[in-house]
């Protein structure tokens, strides 16, 4: 894996994410949670977990600002959340990167929509995509590339615009463990250098417990500290392993 340099433009801090009473749900439908009250902190990595079907696509969808909760409030910085926003970028399971578009010109999609000058959008695409690893396959169309490489490409993209909150969904569970253990160390350095605050669906309950600061455990609401976030070496630690086994019992 290449190593991730420190950004080289600023990048504004990450956003306070809050639910107020939420009861999440598709208008004229079932609610899938609720009433549910959460804080993530500026900066914060929060991973969910939870069952298949219970609800987690839909949070990031209304913290996104796609989709109104059925009840309560969503706020960003204390600002009601009605739509969506260019600092909030959404990172799917599933690439979703536009195959007739190059590498390169998929990264800077986001910079486009905003109007940004060609010649800043390009040298930003460049830069992330340097980052990333894949500074050689700008010109390459996404279907010459691997699953990892692609998803490597959709984080580019996600972080080029530089948002200030970054919801994932299950952005790495098609991928085999090798590649999956790459692109979570690589999400580890390249957050370190933007300050985005991060909501992480995943399935995986190691990976919740490796990249969180917290677990949302998603059916209850219950939120739990993770003891030794982003640290390999602590995986097999005693307060590790009853955490694991919290979580696990939730599910």
């Amino acid at each position: 894996m290449t190593t991730v340099s420190p950004p080289v433009t600023a990048v504004p801090t990450g956003a306070e994410l809050a639910l107020h009473g939420v009861r999440l749900g598709h208008p004229g439908g079932a609610a899938v949670s609720g009433p549910l009250g959460l804080r993530i902190a500026p900066g914060e990595l929060l991973t969910v977990v939870g069952p298949s079907g219970c609800g987690k696509t839909t949070l990031l969808r209304t913290l996104a600002g796609l989709l109104p909760p059925l009840e309560g409030r969503v706020t960003q910085d204390g600002e009601p959340v009605r739509r969506p926003g260019a600092d909030r970028a959404f990172v799917f399971q599933h690439d979703a990167l536009l195959p007739w578009r190059s590498v390169r010109a998929n990264v800077e999609l986001p910079l486009a929509i905003r109007r940004v000058p060609r010649a800043e959008r390009r040298r930003s695409a460049e830069e992330w995509l340097e980052r990333v690893g894949l500074a050689g396959h700008a010109h390459r169309l996404p279907g010459r590339l691997s699953g990892g490489q692609r998803q490597r490409v959709q984080l580019a993209r996600a972080l080029a615009g530089r948002p200030r909150a970054v919801l994932m969904d299950e952005p790495f569970g098609a991928l085999d463990a090798t590649t999956r253990a790459g692109m979570q160390d690589l999400l580890v350095e390249i957050l370190r250098g933007t300050g985005a605050t991060v909501v992480f669906v995943t399935h995986d309950v190691d990976e919740a417990l490796h990249l969180g600061d917290r677990v949302l455990l998603f059916e209850s609401g219950e939120v739990l500290d993770v003891p030794h976030p982003r640290s390999r070496d602590a995986r097999d630690a005693p307060v590790t392993a009853a955490l694991r086994r919290r979580v696990l019992d939730s599910l």
